[in-house]
C-alpha cells in the first residue's frame, strides 16, 4: 500500500507519529512479516482502526474519569461533566467539591482531577517531547499511572513506537497469540515489546483487536 504523505509525519527527537489509517497499515505489514503469528492474527482481524484521539487536558481528565468503570459509566460521567462545563482547568480549579461530587466524580477522583488541573502541563510541548519524557512528566501527577501515561502518547500524541505492557488485554491476548504458559507480567511483556519497535503502538493496536477476536471465539 502506498503510503500518503499526510499520514506518515515525523518529529525531532520523537520519532515517527501516526496520523492516518495508511501509517498503521504500514505498522501492520512490517510486523507480519517479522513474525508469523502476527501475520494469522491481522488475518483475523482486518485492517486495524487509528484510533487517534484530541491531546490536552480533557484527554487525561477523561482517562481519570475512566479508571475502574465501566465504559458506559465513563461515557455518562463525562457527559455530566461536559454539560456542566469541567473540562478544563480553570473550570476544575474553581468549582467545589460538591459541584464535582454532583457529576459523579468518587472523592479520590476529585482530587485527581484537582491534581491534574493543578498541574500546570505545557501540552503543547508535549508533542515534541520523546515518549520517554512524556511518560515522566505526567506520571508525577497524582491519578495518573504508567498505563494512563503510555496510552496517552500511544493515541493522543500518535507516537509509533510506545507501548502499554501493563493493560491486562494486552497481556492476555500476548498468551493466547503467542501460546505462553500464563498471561505475561508487565516486566515480561515490555521486553517482548521491545522486539516489535519501531511500530510497537501498531503492535498494541493489533493485539487489542486480537483480544476482541479470541475472546469471542472462546464465547466470552
Amino acid at each position: 500500500m502506498a503510503i500518503e504523505e499526510s499520514d506518515v509525519a515525523s518529529e525531532p527527537n520523537v520519532g515517527r507519529i501516526i496520523t492516518g489509517d495508511a501509517c498503521v497499515a504500514e505498522g501492520a505489514a512490517w510486523l507480519a512479516a517479522k513474525d508469523p503469528r502476527f501475520a494469522t492474527a491481522l488475518q483475523l482481524t482486518g485492517p486495524l482502526p487509528l484510533r487517534r484521539k484530541a491531546d490536552g487536558f480533557a484527554a487525561l481528565l477523561s482517562a481519570i474519569v475512566s479508571q475502574q468503570v465501566s465504559l458506559a459509566s465513563a461515557a455518562a460521567i463525562w457527559g455530566r461533566m461536559k454539560e456542566a462545563q469541567l473540562t478544563d482547568p480553570r473550570q476544575v480549579i474553581t468549582s467545589s467539591d460538591a459541584q464535582l461530587r454532583a457529576v459523579g466524580l468518587s472523592r479520590q477522583k476529585v482530587k485527581y482531577a484537582r491534581a491534574l488541573a493543578e498541574a500546570g502541563i505545557d501540552f503543547n510541548a508535549l508533542r515534541g517531547t520523546p515518549t520517554d519524557d512524556v511518560v515522566r512528566t505526567l506520571i508525577q501527577v497524582q491519578g495518573i499511572g504508567a498505563w494512563t501515561a503510555e496510552i496517552y502518547a500511544m493515541f493522543s500524541l500518535g507516537r509509533a513506537d510506545v507501548f502499554a505492557p501493563g493493560d491486562l488485554a494486552l497481556q492476555e491476548a500476548a498468551r493466547i497469540l503467542f501460546e505462553l504458559p500464563d498471561r505475561p507480567k508487565e516486566r515480561e511483556l515490555r521486553k517482548m515489546a521491545a522486539g516489535w519497535s519501531p511500530w510497537r503502538s501498531v503492535a498494541a493496536r493489533l493485539l487489542f483487536s486480537y483480544y476482541r477476536v479470541a475472546k469471542s471465539r472462546e464465547g466470552i
